[in-house]
C-alpha cells in the first residue's frame, strides 16, 4: 500500500460517484438522496482523512537539507479548497433533491472537488512520491486506510483556518520531533484564502 495510491483512488472513486449521479434521472429522487448521501460522507471522510494523515506528513517535508518550499502553499491552498468543497456540499441541502438548483449545487461540488484533486494530484501527490519512502508511505497508508474505516458513517464537517491548520501542525510537529521546526512561522504575512 501507498498513501498516494489511496488518495488517487478515492479520486477515481469520488469521480464514478459524480458520473453516477449525473447519469440518473431528476425525477428518481430517492435514488438521487441516497448516491448524494453517500458521496457527501465520502468527500467529508477523504478530507478529513488527508488533514489528519496527509497533510501533516507533507507539510513535514519543509524542513530537512533538502526542504520542499512547496509544502506549506500546498497545504495552505489544499485546505482552503477542503473548506470550499464543505461549504459547497452544505448548499446542496438548500434545494429539494432532483430540482435543477440541486443538480446546480451538486454540480458546484463536483468543480470544487475536480479543481482540488487535479492540483493536488500535480502537486502535493506528485512531491510525497519523489520525497518519501515506500517504506513510509506505506506505514501512512495503513493509518489513512484505518482512519476512512473507522469513520466510514461520515464525520462532523468543519471548516478550517488554513494559516491556523499550518500553524498548529508545525506546533505538533515541534512536540513530536524536537528540536526541529517546519520553518512556517511567517504566516503572519500570508493573506487568507
Amino acid at each position: 500500500m501507498d498513501i498516494t495510491q489511496l488518495i488517487l483512488d478515492d479520486h477515481h472513486e469520488q469521480r464514478r460517484r459524480f458520473a453516477m449521479l449525473e447519469q440518473v434521472a431528476p425525477a428518481d429522487t430517492r435514488v438521487l438522496a441516497n448516491l448524494w448521501a453517500r458521496l457527501a460522507v465520502f468527500l467529508e471522510v477523504h478530507a478529513a482523512a488527508e488533514e489528519e494523515i496527509f497533510y501533516p506528513e507533507l507539510l513535514a517535508l519543509a524542513i530537512g537539507s533538502r526542504p520542499l518550499a512547496s509544502a506549506e502553499p500546498e497545504t495552505l491552498d489544499a485546505i482552503a479548497d477542503h473548506n470550499e468543497i464543505r461549504d459547497t456540499i452544505a448548499a446542496v441541502a438548500s434545494h429539494p433533491v432532483g430540482s435543477q438548483g440541486w443538480l446546480d449545487a451538486v454540480a458546484a461540488v463536483n468543480m470544487a472537488n475536480e479543481d482540488h484533486m487535479a492540483e493536488e494530484e500535480r502537486e502535493g501527490l506528485t512531491d510525497f512520491r519523489r520525497r518519501v519512502s515506500l517504506q513510509k508511505r506505506h506505514a501512512l497508508a495503513v493509518a489513512f486506510a484505518d482512519f476512512e474505516a473507522q469513520n466510514f458513517a461520515g464525520v462532523r464537517p468543519v471548516d478550517k483556518d488554513p494559516q491556523t491548520y499550518v500553524r498548529e501542525t508545525e506546533a505538533a510537529e515541534r512536540v513530536n520531533h524536537a528540536p526541529g521546526s517546519l520553518g512556517i512561522g511567517g504566516l503572519k504575512n500570508v493573506e487568507p484564502a
